[in-house]
């Protein structure tokens, strides 16, 4: 089978697309055939091995290995005890080694998540680690209520602009931060009620003035180092900063009694923690994709590239082009 691997630690070009051996499901396992490919940030940070381990302790692989954590296919073989799916059945996955980058994947078989037949493998690709994310941070971690005021970082992004559409019809004032004016037109179609620039203005100065000094209820922040201080800086008293990603770099070192200065809240959302079990699993991602078909939840596929020029999906992601998803088509 073709897949991509990881050569060497690098740029996009240490990308590869080699012939590899077909997996074999083993007990409690399925080989599920790709069909869409979902791409993430992490994947670009394990290419370079930017961070030796992320914020769960998961250490980045020996080289050569294949990228990728989430995906959909058909479920083309099943292990010994499988219950939970049959073969021919049309399945999304989220997986952090599921080694997604290939035309066929070994995946745990609870794992999966059953595609409804009324939805194209493509979207559900996009949307269930995204959607996932969004949901557990909307909706868990930080509840949001009417009237809240919300800062969302990269709200163009795949789990940004999904955050801005939940925050918005959750009734909370709604205030995105993005790169260019290109994405900030994108993020206030969404529904964000104010975009900042953070190329262009200080988002914690805009914040101030914005909120008229109080500051917002809850910052979702996947930036991580390049935002932390004035992420901090934006809370109004006993407001929460929820970080789910790092990609400028995890925070190392945190004085908690900065935290005393508005009696403020930081917490680390991480998606496996909200997905332990498969009932809550499956309950998250029905209403998923149940928001997406009644067109409710507005879901953006940016660019669909072909397995074998992965590396051009990188490209986009490093140079903060997209707007939405980026898909791989085996």
């Amino acid at each position: 089978m073709k897949a991509v691997q990881v050569s060497r630690f690098g740029g996009p070009e240490v990308l590869e697309y080699v012939d590899l051996p077909e997996p074999n499901p083993a007990s409690g396992q399925v080989l599920v055939e790709m069909k869409a490919i979902g791409v993430n940030f992490r994947d670009v940070t394990m290419r370079a091995n930017k961070f030796p381990a992320d914020l769960m302790g998961r250490s980045v692989p020996d080289t050569p290995f294949v990228l990728g954590s989430e995906g959909a296919g058909i479920v083309s073989k099943i292990g010994c005890g499988v219950t939970e799916v049959s073969v021919g059945d049309r399945v999304a996955f989220f997986y952090p080694e599921g080694a997604s980058y290939a035309e066929k994947v070994v995946v745990p078989s609870w794992r999966l998540v059953p595609v409804p037949t009324d939805m194209d493998l493509e979207v559900s690709a996009a949307a269930l680690l995204q959607g996932l994310t969004a949901h557990l941070l909307a909706h868990s971690t930080y509840p949001i209520q009417p009237d809240d005021y919300v800062l969302v970082h990269a709200a163009a992004g795949g789990v940004g602009s999904l955050l801005t559409q939940i925050a918005k019809w959750s009734g909370a004032y709604v205030i995105g931060t993005v790169s260019t004016a290109t994405k900030a037109r994108f993020a206030q179609d969404l529904g964000a009620d104010d975009v900042i620039i953070y190329t262009e203005h200080d988002f914690a100065e805009e914040v101030a003035r914005i909120t008229h000094g109080s500051g917002v209820n809850v910052v979702y922040d996947a930036i991580g180092l390049a935002t932390f201080e004035k992420s901090l800086a934006s809370l109004g008293r006993r407001g929460y900063l929820v970080m789910y990603g790092s990609a400028s770099g995890p925070v190392s070192e945190v004085n908690a009694s900065i935290f005393t200065r508005r009696s403020m809240y930081l917490t680390r959302a991480s998606l496996l923690d909200y997905t332990e079990t498969r009932s809550e699993l499956l309950a998250r991602s029905e209403e998923i994709f149940e928001w997406i078909k009644s067109g409710r939840l507005r879901l953006s596929i940016y660019d669909r590239i072909p397995l074998r020029d992965a590396a051009l999906a990188h490209r986009e992601l490093e140079n903060r082009i997209t707007t939405g998803k980026v898909l791989l088509i085996p």
